[in-house]
């Protein structure tokens, strides 16, 4: 949000909405959060008039956005917290990072509850400084995993490095290779997912194929098995991407109709029910990035890392497979 005040006029498709929902709509990447965080601030005005962030539209209402809610500035804060390192120098660091462990801090919650546990806060507790070209929050981060996904991640230790790793993910010469099991069997064996991302305009968590003026998105998928178990159907992936959007993996698939398993996001089950046996359930995404090769932004020299499935994940294909 750039420009204020900003005014919007409800029509009557509208009537029923929450003001929170159609705003959510209106103002690109804008979180739910902070909007209700801007009409409780009494900076949004109905007909003239502040309004709760449940107000329901009536659909022939002028909406008025009158400013900005500005967040207090944040700087990540060390922390002591196990690393697994797969490689190091003065220059980078290539970690295996854990499901269930987020890349950096987010906005939208206390500085306590977004400021901890993070890989950044593990990183600077370990090697005290990083490259300062993604800001104090994100100290050395060049790109991210989601966090329910586990796997290979390169951190810049210094802005020249930053720069270099940066331009070769932007110029698309970073290989970076998936594991991920979907419900289903997909029609082909291989294949290309070429379809632009763009986030939802109602649940603004989740990312959706289904909107124009998205970002293009390419994603390659190779089926390196085809399961059939009682507790269904499943394909086993090895997936490559020639773009890094947000959630690009997960929601490519689901748009396919094979969402990723225990991505309950994208549409997979919470549980798998079999046939005369107990149900089970995976407590994060079946995604691992396994594959990660790129060149030494110092020396040119191509690297190239690679880690198997995490112990969790192989438990649980041995369970289909009981």
């Amino acid at each position: 949000m750039a420009e204020f005040p900003k005014t919007f006029l409800g029509t009557v498709d509208d009537a029923g909405k929450r003001l929170d929902q159609y705003l959510a709509g209106h103002l690109a990447d804008t979180s739910r959060a902070r909007i209700q965080r801007l009409v409780s601030a009494k900076k949004v005005l109905v007909n003239g008039v502040p309004a709760k962030p449940s107000f329901r539209l009536r659909g022939s209402e002028q909406i008025t956005v009158l400013g900005a809610i500005e967040s207090p500035a944040l700087r990540a804060i060390p922390e002591e917290i196990p690393l697994d390192i797969v490689y190091q120098d003065e220059d980078l660091v290539v970690v295996n990072k854990p499901a269930g462990m987020m890349v950096h801090a987010g906005a939208g919650a206390t500085e306590a509850e977004r400021n901890r546990g993070t890989l950044v806060n593990a990183l600077l507790h370990r090697f005290g400084q990083l490259s300062a070209l993604a800001g104090e929050l994100r100290p050395g981060i060049v790109h991210r995993l989601d966090k329910a996904t586990s796997g290979l991640i390169v951190i810049a230790k210094n802005d020249a490095s930053h720069r270099q790793l940066a331009a070769q993910f932007a110029r698309r010469q970073v290989e970076k290779t998936y594991l991920a099991l979907v419900h289903g069997w997909l029609q082909d064996d291989r294949g290309t997912i070429v379809k632009s991302i763009r986030r939802d305009r109602v649940r603004r968590t989740r990312m959706t194929t289904r909107r124009s003026g998205g970002r293009e998105a390419i994603t390659r998928y190779f089926a390196k098995q085809r399961i059939e178990s009682p507790y269904g159907k499943f394909t086993f992936l090895e997936l490559a991407l020639d773009t890094g959007r947000t959630h690009q993996i997960r929601v490519h698939l689901a748009s396919l109709g094979h969402p990723v398993v225990g991505d309950t996001l994208y549409g997979a089950p919470r549980e798998l029910h079999p046939r005369n046996a107990p149900p089970i359930s995976l407590a994060r995404n079946f995604l691992h990035a396994a594959r990660l090769q790129f060149k030494h932004p110092r020396s040119g020299e191509s690297l190239s890392f690679s880690l198997p499935l995490p112990e969790d994940l192989s438990e649980f294909l041995r369970q289909l497979a009981r």
